[in-house]
C-alpha cells in the first residue's frame, strides 16, 4: 500500500465544484486583487476566530512582516522567537531589520518555553512571537503575563493552528495580533499563496490595511513604508468555498490522532502530548523516537511517506550565523530536531491506510 503524506488531489475532489464556482465569480466580477471576495473572507474568518478584524494578505510569511511593519519594529529592536519552528517566524524579524532572539522550547509540546521568554527579555525587546506549533496553542496565559510585566507586544504565529483553542479561546484572541497561513498544505488551504492577520485592535487593523497596500493612504499618496502584501480575489474565493469544511476536516485530524495515540502508546515512538487546556487541530501529528532515521527508512520501504518538521533549529541555520549562536545553545530544540517525525494525518487518510501505518510502526518494535 502507498500512503502519501498529504493527498491534495483527494481533498480537492471533495470541493472541486464549489471552488470552480467561486473562481468563476471572480472571473465574472474581475475583482482580482482585494475586493469583495477578500472582504467577505476577512469577515468570515474574523467571526470564526472571534475577533473584530481579519486583514487578508499575500502569505503567512508576509502576514508576520506586515504586523511588524505596522508596529514600527525595526533596526535596534529585538524580537524573541522559538528556535524550533518554520523559518518565516524568524525570517520576518530579520526582514524588517530587527534582531531575532532565539529561545528554547518545551520538551512535551514543542512550543516556546515561557520561562525562556522571561529570561531573554531586555530593554530592547519589542515583541515575542509564540508559534502554535503543529496545531497546538502555546501557553498564552503565561506568555501574556510575561509580556505585560516587561512591556513588550505579543504576536501569535498561528499559521498552523486555525481552529485551535487555549482555555476555550480561539487563536487570535490573546495577543495584539495573530497571523494565519493558507499555504496549500495547511488545514485551510488556498490554491496558491495566502495569509491573514487577526486583531481586535482597530488602530492596528487600519495600519495593516495601509501597510499591505504599499503604505498608500490615498491614491498615489504614501503615508508610510509598506509592501505589496495584498490577497488575491481568486484565493479568497477558493478559501470561502472551503471554509464550510474546516470544522469537519479538523475533526477528522483529531480522530486520526486519537487512533494513533491509542495504537502507538507502547511502540518505538512517543505520541505527541496535548496540553490539558489546549484543543489541538493536528496540522501535523508528530511523534518522536531515538530511532527516528531508522523509523523513517522503515516507513519509506513500506511505501509510507513521512516528514521532518524541523531538522535544523533556526539558531543553527547558516543565514543566522551572524547572531553568534552555537550548537548546544538550545538542547531541547536540538534534541527534538534529531527525534521528531510527522506521520500522515490529513482528513483524507483512510482507516485502512492508517492501520497500515500503525502496523508498520509496530513491526519495528
Amino acid at each position: 500500500m502507498k500512503v502519501p503524506f498529504l493527498d491534495l488531489a483527494a481533498q480537492s475532489r471533495t470541493v472541486e465544484a464549489q471552488v470552480r464556482a467561486a473562481i468563476d465569480r471572480v472571473l465574472t466580477s474581475h475583482g482580482y486583487v482585494l475586493g469583495p471576495e477578500v472582504e467577505a473572507l476577512e469577515a468570515q474568518i474574523a467571526r470564526f476566530c472571534g475577533v473584530r478584524h481579519g486583514i487578508g494578505v499575500s502569505s503567512g510569511s508576509d502576514a508576520l512582516v506586515a504586523v511588524l511593519m505596522a508596529l514600527d519594529v525595526g533596526p535596534g529592536d529585538e524580537v524573541i522567537v522559538p528556535t524550533f519552528t518554520f523559518f518565516a517566524t524568524a525570517g520576518s524579524v530579520a526582514r524588517v531589520g530587527a534582531r531575532p532572539v532565539f529561545v528554547d522550547i518545551l520538551q512535551d509540546t514543542y512550543n516556546i518555553d515561557p520561562d525562556a521568554v522571561a529570561g531573554a527579555a531586555t530593554r530592547r525587546t519589542r515583541a515575542v512571537i509564540p508559534v502554535h506549533l503543529y496545531g497546538q496553542c502555546a501557553e498564552m496565559d503565561r506568555i501574556m503575563a510575561i509580556a505585560e510585566k516587561n512591556g513588550f507586544t505579543v504576536i501569535e504565529d498561528a499559521a498552523q493552528a486555525i481552529g485551535a483553542t487555549y482555555r476555550d479561546r480561539p487563536v487570535g484572541n490573546f495577543a495584539a495580533a495573530a497571523t494565519l497561513s493558507f499555504y496549500p498544505t495547511k488545514n485551510l488551504s488556498a490554491i496558491g499563496e495566502g495569509g491573514m492577520v487577526l486583531t481586535n485592535d482597530d488602530e492596528l487593523a487600519a495600519a495593516l490595511r495601509i501597510v499591505r497596500h504599499q503604505g498608500q493612504t490615498s491614491e498615489y499618496e504614501h503615508g508610510r513604508i509598506g509592501g505589496n502584501f495584498r490577497l488575491s480575489g481568486i484565493q479568497a474565493a477558493a478559501l470561502r468555498a472551503k471554509m464550510g469544511r474546516l470544522v469537519e476536516w479538523n475533526h477528522a485530524r483529531r480522530r486520526h490522532a486519537a487512533r494513533y495515540d491509542e495504537a502507538l502508546c507502547e511502540s518505538c515512538v512517543t505520541p505527541p502530548l496535548t496540553h490539558p487546556h489546549a484543543r489541538h487541530v493536528y496540522h501535523q501529528y508528530t511523534v518522536r523516537s531515538s530511532r527516528r532515521d531508522e523509523l523513517r527508512s522503515h516507513l519509506a520501504e513500506a511505501g509510507i511517506a513521512s516528514k521532518i518538521f524541523y531538522p535544523i533549529p533556526l539558531h543553527m541555520q547558516p543565514c543566522f550565523s551572524y547572531l553568534g549562536y552555537k550548537k548546544g545553545a538550545f538542547p531541547v530544540a536540538e534534541r527534538a530536531a534529531r527525534e521528531v517525525l510527522s506521520l500522515p494525518v490529513s482528513p483524507e487518510l483512510t482507516d485502512s491506510q492508517q492501520d497500515y501505518v500503525i502496523d508498520t510502526i509496530l513491526r519495528l518494535g
